[in-house]
């Protein structure tokens, strides 16, 4: 737990007014600001996000968490890692009801297509869905591995919705605090927990991330930073839609005189982009990419979500979130 109880100045300020806490943050209005308005209210909030709806303070607690991940149409994978993900959630929260819900609407579409039904709602679905059913505290739970638009997707749910039930909190995405004003470093325990292997010299790692076209992108510069403090050299982050992307690393890896790369994928599942964009057979993918730049490569099909020390990481995000429901 981060010491949820740690609340901006200005939210205490304004919470009998607008019903708001900030869980977890980083940064405090100064104490000069009397009068804060909505938006410089809004602008300060970071980190996990709870609201308590002073118009429903007497109603019945009926709880839920609802597991907020993208989704992914490779069944196989889904079960190693979503779907073990949400159960390790739900095993240490015994009695909660915990839901998963996909923010992709065409993964959704493709399960029922494909699968005859989909056990999967959209965020805005489900919790309709627990409305009716009476549940009046929801805690929600990213399975976002960095804050870009996926994550910014479920910030607008929690803002949409968190009027229409007692208490709502969102936590953080895996890697979100990178060690300042005093936070926890998110992204080098991530980097610490993830299993790159040992090779042999002359091989480097290359770890397929998604990218975002968000400034949040710059998250994987910080991921180098910390995997150079670790002292893995041999580790290169690149991005299937941001930056840095494969080719700017292929210059690099000769001068360096790698003769293998290892290519997995940093993402919650091995789904698409892991089994075509990295290691299909198609000539653009980034295995024949680099098999035509003379390298050895060898493919790693396994999300991180079959890493049970990143589902800890998980589970302690969810934790995160569950605390600031409950919280006064």
């Amino acid at each position: 737990m981060k010491g949820w109880k740690k609340l901006l100045a200005a939210s205490l300020m304004c919470a009998a007014l607008v019903g708001t806490s900030q869980a977890d943050a980083a940064y405090s209005l100064n104490e000069e600001v009397r009068h804060p308005t909505p938006a410089l209210m809004q602008a300060s909030q970071i980190g996990v996000l709870s609201y308590k709806n002073p118009s429903m303070k007497f109603a019945n607690n009926k709880d839920a968490i609802v597991v907020l991940s993208f989704g992914t149409t490779y069944k196989e994978t889904r079960a190693k890692t979503i779907d073990a993900t949400a159960k390790a959630i739900a095993d240490a929260h015994k009695g909660v009801k915990v839901v998963t819900a996909f923010t992709s609407h065409i993964v959704i579409d493709h399960i029922i297509e494909n699968e005859g039904k989909s056990d999967y709602k959209t965020p805005e679905e489900t919790l309709d869905d627990l409305k009716r059913q009476g549940y009046t505290r929801i805690a929600l739970v990213s399975l976002d591995v960095i804050p870009g638009m996926e994550y910014n997707y479920a910030v607008g749910v929690f803002h949409n919705y968190k009027e229409q039930f007692k208490a709502m909190s969102l936590g953080t995405s895996l890697m979100y605090w990178q060690g300042q004003e005093d936070q926890p470093d998110d992204v080098l325990e991530t980097m610490s927990a993830m299993d790159f292997g040992k090779y042999k010299k002359g091989t480097a790692i290359m770890v397929m991330a998604h990218g975002t076209p968000a400034p949040s992108n710059a998250y994987y510069s910080v991921m180098q930073a910390k995997l150079k403090a670790l002292g893995r050299k041999d580790v290169h982050i690149y991005t299937v839609e941001g930056w840095p992307r494969l080719e700017d690393w292929i210059p690099k890896l000769k001068a360096h005189k790698v003769q293998k790369i290892v290519l997995m994928p940093l993402m919650m599942v091995a789904g698409d982009h892991a089994s075509n964009d990295m290691a299909g057979d198609e000539e653009d993918s980034h295995r024949k990419i680099l098999e035509a730049e003379g390298f050895q490569v060898e493919t790693v099909l396994k999300g991180i979500g079959e890493n049970k020390k990143i589902r800890q990481l998980y589970v302690e995000r969810a934790n995160d979130a569950w605390d600031a429901l409950m919280g006064d």
